[in-house]
């Protein structure tokens, strides 16, 4: 078997609008044919937007990178196979049908990769929400959900504290 640290991340190019079912499939596939060490994430990029739509304002997730899901795999013959074959899959981005993997920085810049980055926030901070249905509220942190990019604030609510999970895009250190 090969090791994971040789796994680097690829582009594969998808019909518009079934870059979930690629990615939904592809997952299947993995499991089905035990590839697991092999391709190890599929992933379609999204973006939490504001959007208004009737005078309300609601937050939606829009794709980073429409047309197209990142993999993060080994490349040789089985996983290549695997995954250009997928319903969907146009092919692989790169020069003819070879695969250019994306570099370390170009995946730091998406936000994947390297996990070693700090928050700017701490249990105890202050924040005010600068988005969203809790706009203008402010409290402390009670929680942090590096992973998931969340933090958790006690609201007033109906007479009582009630946390409530906000990305940290939606709330500014005070």
């Amino acid at each position: 078997m090969s090791e994971a640290s040789e796994a680097k991340w690829y582009v594969v190019h998808t019909y518009s609008g079934y870059e979930n079912k690629v990615k939904v499939d592809l997952e299947k596939t993995i499991e089905n044919c035990r590839l697991q060490e092999q391709i190890l994430d599929v992933s379609v990029p999204t973006l939490e937007v504001s959007e208004l739509k009737n005078g309300v304002e609601k937050l939606a997730d829009k794709k980073m990178f429409p047309g197209y899901v990142l993999i993060h795999m080994i490349m040789n013959d089985e996983t290549w196979y695997v995954v250009r074959n997928t319903r969907g899959v146009m092919g692989f981005v790169g020069p003819g049908s070879k695969p250019v993997p994306l570099d370390d920085e170009e995946m730091a810049s998406l936000g994947f990769g390297r996990r070693d980055v700090v928050s700017a926030f701490a249990i105890g901070d202050p924040v005010v929400v600068i988005s969203g249905a809790w706009k203008d509220t402010v409290g402390a942190i009670k929680a942090l959900n590096e992973n998931k990019k969340t933090l958790t604030i006690n609201v007033e609510m109906f007479g009582r504290e009630t946390p409530v999970e906000l990305s940290f895009t939606e709330v500014r250190k005070m």
